[in-house]
């Protein structure tokens, strides 16, 4: 039965990852800015559900080192595997004048985050201003996208009836949080009975928690970016990762301060630095316009490389 799940999980994704991508791509055909926008905003505040939902469990329960750990782990993940995964089935363009813009706000995140973490508390205030400035990264990149719109009207697609763009609007956003929640619950069926058979193998809980735990809340990333990599559509596959980035580093923690005082243990510190590697790598090939195949293979590695790393340190 076990197995039955596991592969029910994996469909679910499948196919919710299928949905979401056609259902993000219509939305933002229909409210006239670009594909990578959505991704940025509805794609990756949907994908990083899990990664909330986990924090705000763990912080409840005084497990503050899962509540941190899986928003740094998952940061590590959706830019070395995720993206990684993304570049190898189809080279990454990037688009160099929301790469500016994108990339600012990403550094930000990046570096309140970490300032954050090596503060040591994550109180109320501080959740606050984490979740404020989300709010402001959200309504600047839409206000940036509606002039680019009216400057060049050709990038995206003109609907003459209105009522029908409404009911179409309304169908392609129903659409798109059903894939949201079809990925959010297949990676939940996934995790579960994963972890459930690796205990039946005798894996260590440590290595279940540094591996197939934290890896699942990146599933639906994963996902959502391989169906748009294959449905050429590599601009929402490289919003997804970086709004979801900005999202967990922001929203994640901001959002389980506002309820919990989240204490932030020393033991992640090494994989903190280790993010803001990961981040300025991605940066870098941000700056160059292109992650090709090669760069993503050179992702892969270099997260096997990190899970090496978190086996030997267990």
């Amino acid at each position: 039965m076990i197995y039955i799940l596991i592969l029910i999980g994996f469909a679910m994704l499948i196919y919710g990852g299928n949905i979401l991508v056609d259902g993000a791509v219509s939305v933002a055909r229909r409210m006239k800015v670009s594909p990578l926008l959505i991704g940025l905003t509805l794609v990756g505040f949907g994908t990083s559900t899990p990664e909330l939902m986990t924090s705000l469990f763990a912080a409840s329960i005084d497990a503050e080192g899962i509540a941190v750990g899986n928003v740094v782990g998952s940061n590590i993940a959706n830019i070395l595997l995720v993206l990684g995964v993304a570049a190898v089935i189809r080279a990454i363009s990037v688009n160099k004048t929301s790469f500016k813009r994108d990339s600012l706000f990403l550094s930000i995140a990046t570096g309140v985050l970490v300032l954050a973490l090596f503060w040591g508390r994550i109180g109320f205030i501080l959740g606050f201003i984490m979740c404020a400035t989300l709010g402001y990264y959200v309504y600047y990149s839409y206000q940036t996208e509606k002039k680019e719109a009216k400057l060049d009207p050709t990038k995206t697609e003109v609907v003459r009836n209105k009522k029908s763009n409404h009911i179409e609007l309304g169908l392609s956003i129903a659409k798109t949080i059903l894939g949201i929640v079809l990925t959010v619950i297949g990676a939940r069926v996934l995790v579960t009975n994963s972890v459930v058979l690796a205990e039946r193998w005798g894996v260590s809980e440590t290595i279940i928690g540094l591996t197939i735990v934290a890896l699942g809340t990146s599933l639906p990333e994963l996902a959502t970016s391989i169906i748009a990599s294959l449905k050429k559509h590599s601009d929402l596959a490289w919003g997804n990762v970086v709004g979801s980035n900005i999202y967990n580093a922001l929203f994640i923690l901001g959002v389980t301060a506002l309820f919990v005082p989240v204490k932030v243990p020393k033991n992640v510190m090494i994989d903190t630095l280790i993010m803001v590697g990961v981040t300025a790598l991605l940066l870098y090939f941000g700056r160059r316009g292109k992650l090709t195949k090669r760069g993503g293979w050179l992702f892969c590695a270099l997260y096997v490389v990190y899970i090496a790393y978190l086996a030997l340190k267990a």
